[in-house]
């Protein structure tokens, strides 16, 4: 056998392939970091000695280019919190650092609020900030003699960023994830916006206050955490027992401690709460599709969906209404999906749904199930409201705030003189406040900011 000669091949030309992969940012142009720096030397002598206080933040921040309520972060990260002040020196050599190595606000904001040698947040880094919203935000002033109340808020706000921007479920929010979420934008708007109510993705004080209430009737010990039993109460047994059993599974739920003693806290139910009333977000579609993919296979069978079901006719057949038997249900539900594969159902096919509600409802909540039965026209209006100006969420707070409201209004009567002081914003919200102090026993407990409860998540494990 005769081999072939190996050809050489002429030597090759190196390409210079330019840079595509920037996780702190796209450098756009270049900064002019010594006009940046002069012009925050300058604020700095404004002060004594140089020195700025947590409060004189808020130029210092505008110095940077920065949103206002980045001046806790700015504070922080430059060591404030050890000496209550920060130099000049100390800070520029911190935020000449950042110029040097972040390029967009993501990157910034990540580097200001992560622990050393991470490169990610976790939900303790925003304890600090949001303390700083509660201190000096005028849409909170309200509740600077009520520190009772900010450990609870706080905690609710942070499920809050993390149920909305930790898309991969992580428990660690990436300066990718922050890009691609409008959390930032939301920041920026405290400055902007007095009342904080308006700011509903996140900071709503009203939106708390709902979640808190609906916690406080189900945990009946009040010890912060709700068990099966409890949790099942949550609107007149509306949820199904076997779906009530999948959240406790630790399907959608963390913290090993808490699923060993069959209980979730004040943090889980944030998350349970805002996925039963708006279940056409991702994250609420992520949530019911894990508590009902019993297999862990990443599709819904039909075993599955029948499973579900049964207990619903059950509850139907104890009210005295037929219920439609499995196979017709079937059809209506993939009819309504219209699922890639035929026997199966995946998470991208609910997504691509426009009525995953009424799919979800179906299956697990007889009260919502009951009323789309009774009001067809509902769901050809959820369908046909893509570009709906206040998401399902929104409109159940906003609904149940008011009913709060007037239920403390009406208890409250004998206080007029006091109230008549108060201009109406303040009122309601004082109001309010010095209702739940009064009737409800926990908030007279005491109350720090080392004490806010973040769940203790182990960050080492993703869901399984």
């Amino acid at each position: 056998v005769q081999t072939k000669k190996e050809e050489t091949l002429p030597p090759s030309h190196s390409q210079n392939i330019p840079t595509f992969y920037f996780p702190r940012g796209c450098p756009k142009e270049k900064v002019n970091i010594d006009a940046v720096i002069a012009k925050i030397e300058k604020t700095f002598s404004e002060f004594p000695n140089e020195r700025a206080t947590l409060e004189d933040m808020g130029k210092v921040a505008k110095a940077c280019e920065c949103p206002l309520y980045w001046k806790g972060p700015l504070f922080y990260c430059a060591g404030g919190e050890r000496t209550g002040y920060v130099s000049v020196h100390k800070f520029v050599a911190m935020w000449r650092k950042v110029l040097q190595t972040c390029y967009d606000d993501a990157a910034k904001f990540v580097h200001l609020l992560m622990n050393p040698g991470c490169n990610y947040l976790v939900q303790e880094d925003f304890i600090p900030f949001l303390q700083d919203v509660v201190n000096s935000h005028p849409g909170l002033s309200f509740l600077k003699e009520a520190s009772e109340f900010h450990s609870r808020y706080i905690t609710t706000v942070i499920q809050r960023i993390f149920y909305t921007v930790n898309r991969s479920w992580s428990g660690k929010i990436t300066c990718n994830e922050l890009r691609k979420s409008n959390f930032l934008q939301n920041v920026a708007l405290l400055e902007e916006e007095a009342d904080i109510n308006q700011l509903t993705e996140y900071f709503s004080y009203e939106h708390f206050y709902v979640i808190y209430c609906k916690f406080w009737e189900l945990d009946t010990d009040h010890d912060l955490y709700i068990d099966r039993k409890d949790l099942a109460r949550h609107n007149d047994y509306a949820i199904s027992n076997r779906m009530i059993e999948r959240i406790f599974s630790g399907a959608v739920t963390r913290g090993r401690k808490a699923q060993k003693d069959g209980k979730i806290s004040y943090a889980d139910f944030v998350w349970f709460l805002i996925s039963e009333e708006d279940k056409r977000t991702p994250t609420s579609i992520e949530y019911w599709f894990r508590c009902m993919d019993l297999d862990g296979d990443g599709a819904l069978s039909m075993y599955e969906l029948e499973y579900f079901y049964e207990e619903q006719c059950q509850k139907l057949d104890n009210m005295a209404i037929e219920p439609l038997p499995f196979e017709d249900c079937l059809c209506q539900m993939l009819d309504l999906v219209k699922p890639q594969h035929e026997g199966k159902i995946t998470l991208h096919d609910l997504k691509q749904c426009k009525l995953t509600n009424v799919f979800f409802d179906t299956f697990f909540n007889i009260e919502k199930y009951l009323d789309r039965e009774q009001d067809q026209f509902s769901v050809l209006r959820d369908g046909e409201g893509e570009s709906q100006e206040l998401s399902d969420w929104e409109k159940y707070a906003a609904a149940e705030y008011d009913i709060l409201v007037a239920e403390e209004a009406a208890s409250d009567q004998w206080n007029d003189g006091y109230e008549a002081e108060l201009n109406p914003v303040d009122h309601q919200k004082a109001s309010v406040l010095k209702y739940q102090m009064e009737k409800r026993p926990f908030f007279e407990m005491p109350s720090h900011l080392a004490d806010v409860d973040v769940d203790e998540y182990d960050y080492d494990e993703d869901f399984e």
